[in-house]
């Protein structure tokens, strides 16, 4: 059957449902991308629509029950509220989070993601080569903030580095002043909040996207700079310098100060050139923006099928949003090469089931609306689709937020589904790529890390391609397979890290989409 004809595409033979591939009015007949066996006596090619539904929702492929389960990708998503007729549409107002959840046994796997594959070791990117030995695919000077006190006057001395006055430096890519919400307010001591502040600006310091950092604070707040530097081991320098408002007497005077300090890392920073670096040096954050019902068949698996060759090729890709898995956890354990990694990510999940429950909420609260709108029902829905981004190789590691990643592989950092927060905590880990799916559209850059935006269907990908760097929605179109496009994405991701700009950073996206994550009463 040609593509053209396709009105529902079928994507595991168990599944009792099938996702419309375009909008579909009452009395269509199916048309299916695979014909599967016949459920309950009903073959599903004799199967016609009963209601207006849109594409990327869910049609019913066979009578199913009141209580039984909702399959898709092979997985239960949810369960019947009611009775639902071949035919009928299958969303919110008939799908409920099913009482027993999926096992979430644990399975020791091999890992070998030690090893470089022989396929791509001879690839490589061209990237900044710093003394520790790490490489950046992007040359910022960072000005990072140690409390929000002090983020007009970081924003104020960034801003006086405009493109004009950054034309003799070819290889700066800019000065950006990362800036937040916190840093005061919060307790001193044995505080979740001040300790995930504190390891994102860390992880910031120390990036490889920097070529130099100056760290600006009010001078009174929690969050003391000087201590700051004693625990993570931080000492002025050529590339890092700190100042405070308060100890230099006020907005002018740090204004002068800091932009002679900026001035003078300008020369340096613009020494730094792009050199051949292997594949290995590359950390890749996975991220879902809004999501439709296209992108757990397109642009999610795709971008699994480029995680598994950047693993393969000794690179890190780093999954994330820990809500965003929930239900699909199994998934995870099903793979991981230890079990220390297992039980760390079984005790995560659990403390983000008593946070829902001390915050009166429940952790089926995404879908939001306008994913739900694309057609995504239950957070079992959205899961599944979030953990294709990770491919199929062994599970290496799990971090807390902001925490420093040390393996090779896939691994997983904890953090919430809001895609800033969470991507801030990446690249604080070391992420110095991002690969963001989305199928609803999306604007999102994080500086200093270039964020590559995948369209999970053409619509999409046509209606707003100044911001939308690759089509998934081939994959629909029948013009490529899953494993064609993730190829297109891996060697975009070389391109990109080699200095080829995204779409976000053609706008200039990414200075306001710092947020580190804030846990904590304010006081």
């Amino acid at each position: 059957m040609s593509s053209a004809s396709l009105n529902a595409i079928r994507v595991h033979p168990r599944d009792n449902i099938a996702v419309a591939v375009k909008n579909l009015s009452k009395g269509d007949a199916l048309a299916l991308q695979s014909a599967p066996a016949k459920n309950e006596g009903l073959s599903t090619s004799e199967v016609f629509v009963s209601e207006d539904i849109n594409s990327g929702h869910k049609i019913a492929l066979c009578d199913i029950k009141q209580g039984a389960y909702i399959l898709k990708f092979g997985q239960i998503i949810g369960e019947a509220k009611q009775h639902i007729c071949a035919g009928e549409h299958v969303h919110v107002h008939n799908i409920s989070m099913p009482v027993a959840q999926v096992d979430s046994d644990i399975r020791i796997v091999p890992s070998d993601s030690d090893k470089i594959s022989t396929e791509n070791n001879d690839r490589h990117f061209l990237g900044f080569h710093r003394s520790n030995g790490d490489v950046g695919t992007r040359n910022y000077i960072g000005i990072l903030t140690s409390v929000n006190c002090s983020a007009s006057v970081a924003k104020m001395i960034a801003a006086h580095f405009t493109d004009e006055r950054l034309k003799p430096y070819k290889n700066v890519d800019g000065v950006v002043a990362f800036t937040h919400r916190g840093g005061c307010g919060m307790a001193a001591k044995d505080s979740e909040g001040l300790e995930n502040l504190q390891r994102t600006l860390a992880g910031y310091a120390e990036h490889p996207n920097f070529s130099n950092i100056l760290m600006l604070g009010l001078g009174c707040e929690v969050n003391q700079i000087q201590p700051w530097m004693k625990k993570f081991n931080y000492k002025s320098s050529d590339t890092f310098k700190w100042m405070t408002i308060q100890d230099q007497g006020g907005t002018r005077a740090t204004l002068d100060r800091g932009i002679k300090a900026i001035e003078a890392m300008l020369e340096d920073a613009n020494s730094c050139v792009r050199k051949p670096a292997p594949l290995s040096h590359l950390t890749l954050a996975l991220q879902c923006g809004g999501s439709d019902g296209y992108s757990g068949i397109t642009a999610n698996p795709a971008l699994g099928a480029a995680s598994d060759l950047l693993v393969k090729a000794g690179a890190t890709v780093v999954l994330s949003e820990t809500p965003e898995i929930y239900g699909a956890e199994h998934l995870l354990l099903n793979r991981v090469s230890n079990k220390e990694t297992a039980d760390k990510l079984i005790a995560r999940l659990n403390w983000w089931k008593a946070h829902a429950v001390k915050h009166d909420i429940e952790l089926n609260n995404n879908p939001s609306p306008g994913n739900q709108k694309g057609g995504l029902t239950t957070i079992l829905e959205k899961s599944l689709g979030a953990v294709a981004k990770a491919g199929t190789t062994p599970l290496n590691g799990f971090y807390h937020y902001a925490e420093k990643i040390t393996n090779k592989g896939f691994v997983f950092m904890d953090a919430p589904g809001f895609d800033p927060c969470s991507v801030t905590g990446e690249i604080a880990s070391g992420a110095n790529l991002v690969c963001f799916t989305t199928g609803r559209g999306s604007v999102f850059g994080a500086k200093p890390a270039p964020s590559i935006k995948l369209a999970s269907n053409s619509t999409l990908f046509n209606n707003m391609q100044d911001d939308m760097d690759i089509n998934c929605g081939k994959i629909l179109d029948g013009e490529v397979d899953v494993q064609q496009m993730g190829e297109e994405i891996f060697n975009f991701i070389i391109d990109v890290a080699s200095g080829k700009p995204t779409k976000s950073e053609e706008w200039g996206f990414g200075d306001n989409e710092f947020i580190p994550w804030q846990l904590g009463a304010m006081l």
